[in-house]
């Protein structure tokens, strides 16, 4: 009954390696359901816009007490699908909200910048321009959103136990290395 949290870089595939581990392990993976979830119990569906626009494309601010509250919601959320367990949980600062939560496997997925950007460009047909614009954003918006809220570096190491490299291990690979140290972790007992 392990947790998986997966906090990826944009572009270094971390969707599609979170749904290969969830398929292999017959779990279910959270992602953008979980800002809604939060949203609401917040009371605050602009906060659950802006935390989606990594661009800063619809302008929004959302108040201070606003924001606190979606971050509190989101915090429970989490806690919520950790407890039921089996669930690989995509983004939404869950290394640090179940740092401490036995069971738990945190994943940082990442890969060189230009490959990040090649990947976005076929993706999503733009330009090289626009494609390393729109990483760099990203980048910014999820290193910004963890200091804010939870006073750590994205980047720190040592908030995951694996950090792969999908420059260098395909999303296969990537999923097998994650599903061998989930089941160690579950057989463990998440110690």
């Amino acid at each position: 009954m392990a947790i998986i949290t997966i906090s990826r870089q944009m572009g270094s595939l971390g969707f599609e390696v979170g749904n290969l581990v969830a398929n292999c392990l017959g779990y279910r993976v959270v992602w953008r359901e979980l800002i809604n979830e939060a949203a609401q119990r917040a009371g605050a569906p602009e906060v659950a816009l802006a935390v989606i626009d990594e661009l800063g494309l619809l302008g929004l601010n959302p108040t201070a007490k606003n924001s606190a509250a979606y971050v509190h919601a989101v915090d429970a959320v989490v806690t919520e699908l950790a407890t039921q367990g089996n669930v690989v949980l995509i983004g939404r600062a869950g290394q640090r909200i179940l740092a401490d939560f036995p069971g738990t496997l945190h994943v940082r997925l990442i890969a060189p910048l230009d490959l990040r950007v090649q990947r976005l460009m076929e993706r999503q047909h733009i330009s090289n321009e626009a494609a390393r614009s729109q990483i760099e954003a990203s980048d910014q918006h999820r290193r910004q959103y963890l200091k804010r809220h939870y006073h750590v570096n994205w980047d720190d190491p040592s908030l995951y136990d694996l950090v792969i490299n999908t420059g260098r291990i395909s999303s296969q690979a990537a999923c097998e290395l994650i599903c061998m140290a989930a089941r160690a972790i579950d057989t463990q007992g998440g110690e």
